[in-house]
């Protein structure tokens, strides 16, 4: 058995969960999420709690038990992502590095000859603070860190100079740049 999958989840008061056929909808005030369940996951909601379990069908497999712990957690990630929302900030580091967001788009300068154009996918909201630091916000968690991961990618931080585009909570370890040795002859 599933240790996480054995945890009840917790519904916050202004969350609302609907449970139908093999399909599991959230609401709240960050927004809407739904799931579709494996048909040997059953989820319930016993006191105000989301409980997962293995339907008694014979015998439990590897999958089911892999499956059953991973659905209770995507369950847990959409009450959290309703209730609070999920949160990643990127920090745009290198002189004349800079982003903006122009409607649905984020612009970002990034020491190329053209400007990035990135399209802001839907169910998240990226804002822009002091020109270089960019929080990225949503109720979907894989969406967000799927986003962030995408933008970051356009320059990756290196690790001479630490130019390019972090995390904000990200380490970069930085190399010792060429130094000028001193050449003798014999």
């Amino acid at each position: 058995m599933s240790r996480i999958g054995k945890q009840p989840i917790e519904i916050p008061d202004k969350v609302k969960v609907t449970l139908g056929n093999h399909q599991i909808s959230v609401e709240g005030p960050k927004g809407k999420l739904s799931l579709s369940i494996p048909k040997d996951v059953l989820a319930e909601v016993v006191d105000h709690k989301i409980v997962c379990k293995i339907k008694e069908s014979g015998q439990e497999t590897h999958k089911s038990r892999a499956r059953y712990g991973l659905i209770r957690s995507l369950i847990a990630n959409m009450v959290q992502g309703c209730f609070e929302g999920f949160k990643k900030e990127l920090d745009v580091v290198g002189i004349g590095y800079r982003a903006a967001v122009k409607g649905r788009d984020l612009e970002l300068s990034l020491g190329f000859s053209h400007i990035v154009t990135y399209p802001i996918p839907a169910g998240v909201n990226i804002t822009v603070d002091k020109l270089s630091k960019l929080i990225i916000e949503g109720a979907d968690r894989q969406l967000v860190g799927q986003t962030a991961a995408e933008i970051r990618v356009y320059r990756r931080p290196e690790p001479y100079k630490g130019k390019g585009i972090k995390y904000s909570n990200e380490v970069i370890r930085r190399k010792a740049g060429k130094s000028a040795a001193s050449t003798t002859s014999s």
